[in-house]
C-alpha cells in the first residue's frame, strides 16, 4: 500500500501554486517510492499469505520481514525486490500529485486554518488521490504478487505487461473501496500524530529541533499509530485488488469491503487483518520523511 496519503505536517508556506505542487508532489512521491518499493513487495506477499488455503494447513514461505525479503530474492532474484516498480511509480505520481494539489488548494482557501481543518483536508485530498491512482495500484499489486509457483501466495494473474484489458476500464478500479478508507485513515492519523510526535522527541532532547533526525524520529513514532490503524485497511485493499474475478468482473473470493473483513476474521482470526504490519511500519517512517524532504527541497528550488 501507500502509504499514508497526506503531508505529515502542514506544508511549508511559500506561495507555490497548486499546479506546481502537483508536479513537485508527484516527483517527491516517486523518489520516495524508488527507495521503499522493496518493502511494498514484501508487504504484499505477507498480506496475501494464507488467503487461498484452509487455516493452519498452508505453507508459509514468507515469515517476517527479513526472511520474506530473503525468500523474494531466492525466488525472483535481487531484482524481485523492485517488482511492480513502474506501476508503483505511476501510482505514487498520480496519487501524490493529486493529493498535494488538492491540499495546496485547501491551504490557499484557508480551510486548514479551521480546527481540524488540516486533518480533514488531508483525508479528503488523500481519498481523491487514492481514487485517481487506483488503476496503477491494482497493477502494482498483481505484479508484486507474481512469482514462482512454489513460492506463490494469493491468486496469480500472470500479467505479461502492465495492464488489465480483460475487464475494461471499470475493472481498473476494482478494489478502490478498500483503497479510499486506507488512504483517508492513514492521512488523518498521520496528520494528527506527526507534529506532536516530532515535538515529543525534541522535548526529551533526543534530537535537535528542526533537524532531519528529529523529523525521522517523529515519523517513526507517528508510524506506530498509523500502522496500527491503517494495516487492516491495507490488508483488505491488497486482497480486493488481487482476487480473481469472473468473466463479468465480479470477485470470486470477496463480495466487497465488509465481506472481506468478515472472511479474514473468521478464517485467519483478527490478527489476519494485521498481516504485514512490520513491513508497513518500516516503510511508513522513511517514506513519510523522504516524501516530505524531497517535496520541501523541490519547493525551495522553485521559490529560489
Amino acid at each position: 500500500g501507500e502509504t499514508p496519503a497526506s503531508p505529515p505536517a502542514p506544508p511549508p508556506a511559500g506561495g507555490v501554486p497548486p499546479a506546481i505542487d502537483l508536479v513537485l508532489g508527484a516527483t517527491a512521491g516517486c523518489l520516495a517510492c524508488f527507495l521503499t518499493n522493496p518493502l511494498e513487495v514484501v508487504k504484499t506477499r505477507l498480506q496475501l499469505q494464507g488467503e487461498l488455503q484452509p487455516p493452519g494447513t498452508y505453507p508459509r514461505p514468507y515469515r517476517g520481514v527479513l526472511r520474506a525479503a530473503v525468500a523474494v530474492c531466492r525466488a525472483d532474484g535481487l531484482r524481485g525486490l523492485q517488482k511492480g516498480l513502474a506501476a508503483g511509480l505511476l501510482y505514487q505520481g498520480l496519487m501524490n500529485g493529486v493529493r498535494f494539489y488538492c491540499y495546496s488548494h485547501a491551504e490557499d482557501a484557508g480551510w486548514t486554518g479551521y480546527p481540524g481543518g488540516t486533518v480533514a483536508a488531508g483525508a479528503v485530498a488523500g481519498a481523491v488521490g487514492a481514487i485517481v491512482g487506483s488503476p496503477a495500484y491494482l497493477v502494482k499489486t498483481h505484479l508484486q504478487a507474481q512469482t514462482l509457483s512454489a513460492m506463490a501466495v494469493g491468486h496469480q494473474h500472470n500479467h505479461e505487461v502492465s495492464g488489465d484489458r480483460q475487464h475494461g476500464v471499470v475493472g481498473l478500479w476494482r478494489g478502490v473501496t478498500g483503497a479510499v478508507p486506507r488512504v483517508a485513515v492513514g492521512s488523518a492519523v498521520q496528520l494528527a500524530t506527526f507534529a506532536s510526535a516530532k515535538d515529543w522527541v525534541c522535548e526529551r532532547q533526543w534530537f535537535r529541533k528542526g533537524s532531519w533526525a528529529a523529523v525521522l524520529a517523529g515519523g517513526m513514532v507517528s508510524g506506530v499509530a498509523v500502522a496500527v490503524t491503517m494495516t487492516p485497511f491495507d490488508v483488505i485493499s491488497t486482497r480486493l485488488y488481487n482476487q480473481p474475478v469472473d468473466a463479468d468482473g465480479t470477485g470470486k473470493l470477496y463480495r466487497g469491503f465488509l465481506d472481506c473483513i468478515l472472511q479474514i476474521s473468521s478464517k485467519e482470526g483478527l490478527l489476519g487483518l494485521y498481516k504485514g504490519i512490520g513491513a508497513v511500519y518500516l516503510r511508513l517512517g522513511p517514506h513519510t520523511v523522504l516524501s516530505l524532504f524531497f517535496w520541501d527541497k523541490l519547493r525551495n528550488m522553485v521559490q529560489h
